[in-house]
């Protein structure tokens, strides 16, 4: 967003406008809009403006829920920003710690800060980007408790706060940024703080684990399948004896798996009736040893994060596929099974096998109307298909 349109929108008559507007869709004639708003005598300015906040709006509903229909957006700070059920849960982590002075460096447009303010702590939000900041303030508005500084986070007086919580900005003109010291602010500025009051980090869930320092406690979070974020915690913020976690955020509620460090590997066996595909916060957190000991399984190969059991298994954990058939990675048998089955609606998965999953489904062209999933792997040297059903 450019400072032209945050000045437009961010009026009276800028504000009743974007609230004005029904809900985007994908059916949404944005040309239609735009000439509808031009005819009622808003400048072109405004009229992308509210556009673009209406259709920021829509998308985060997925994160914010019924909050995202008052909050402000760039489209950077809504795909870092941390999903309000996470961010909810980073807030009383402070609070448990009797925390209630926190800084939130490199605050984006709020979403953290929101979570802590609504819990009552003290929560000033740094900013650097101009825009971003404005964005914030607006967001954190309902909140006496909760300021907004426009500035440079590593330039903060720390003396005046309990604790802080940093999410350094990886991208740069739309460009993600791989080398850590170039994050806003650097990685080594993150973790150095450490040293002088309690912090968490919020980090992507893929970043090289030996940058991960040891004396912390470090949280993968998968929401509804998906991994969304690492959290590393030091000073009170970190639970003691808790260096490795992995939290999964589901349908069900939160589960999660904890251990001192990353856990030993269970012991490969035979393919049993089942195989379990641990949650990608498991993997990340190096638990599936512990989690295949937790549910009497084995691993189908030393290097691969399938799991094989003889008995169903239900954990939030891992997802169970009852083994229908297993075939030789041969695509012409594969398409015979499937033809044998009138499997039409066919999910693959795939691991420590280089291949191309939609590739895959066009060339074995399934129909039918019964469903499957095909699970690609190997044991040992041998590249195999196991054709599957969703427990």
């Amino acid at each position: 967003m450019e400072s032209s349109e945050l000045r437009e929108l961010l009026t009276p008559d800028g504000l009743r406008l974007l609230d004005s507007l029904p809900a985007w869709t994908s059916g949404t004639d944005v040309v239609r809009s735009v000439a509808d708003l031009r005819k009622a005598g808003h400048s072109p300015v405004l009229v992308a403006a509210v556009l673009h906040q209406a259709r920021l709006r829509s998308k985060a509903v997925a994160k914010f829920g019924p909050f995202a229909e008052r909050m402000l957006f760039t489209t950077a700070g809504l795909e870092q920003a941390t999903r309000l059920q996470v961010a909810a849960l980073h807030a009383g982590r402070y609070r448990d710690a009797g925390l209630t002075r926190v800084v939130d460096l490199g605050s984006g447009i709020g979403a953290d800060a929101l979570a802590m303010a609504a819990i009552d702590l003290e929560v000033t939000a740094v900013e650097r980007d101009e825009v971003t900041a404005a964005l914030a303030a607006y967001n954190l508005a309902p909140w006496q408790n909760a300021s907004v500084v426009n500035g440079d986070a590593t330039a903060v007086d720390l003396d005046g706060f309990e604790a802080a919580y940093v999410d350094p900005a990886r991208r740069s003109n739309s460009r993600r940024l791989n080398d850590p010291a170039d994050w806003s602010p650097s990685l080594d500025f993150a973790f150095g703080i450490a040293g002088r009051i309690p912090v968490g980090v919020k980090l992507g869930p893929g970043i090289d684990r030996d940058l991960i320092p040891a004396d912390c406690e470090a949280q993968w979070i998968s929401v509804g399948g998906d991994v969304v974020e690492l959290g590393v915690w030091f000073g009170s913020l970190a639970r003691p004896g808790v260096g490795r976690s992995a939290l999964v955020l589901g349908a069900g509620g939160p589960a999660e798996l904890t251990s001192a460090d990353d856990s030993e590997d269970a012991e490969a066996g035979a393919l049993g009736a089942f195989v379990l595909e641990p949650d990608g916060a498991v993997i990340r957190a190096r638990l599936i040893g512990d989690l295949a000991r937790s549910l009497e399984a084995r691993m189908l190969d030393p290097r691969i994060a399938y799991l094989t059991s003889d008995e169903a298994v239900s954990t939030p954990f891992a997802s169970c596929f009852r083994v229908l058939e297993q075939l030789p990675f041969d695509e012409r048998t594969i398409k015979r099974a499937l033809a044998a089955r009138g499997i039409g609606v066919l999910e693959i998965k795939k691991r420590g096998v280089d291949v191309d999953p939609a590739v895959l489904r066009t060339r074995l062209a399934p129909k039918g109307s019964a469903s499957a999933t095909l699970i690609v792997t190997r044991v040992g040297e041998k590249r195999i298909a196991l054709l599957a059903e969703r427990v």
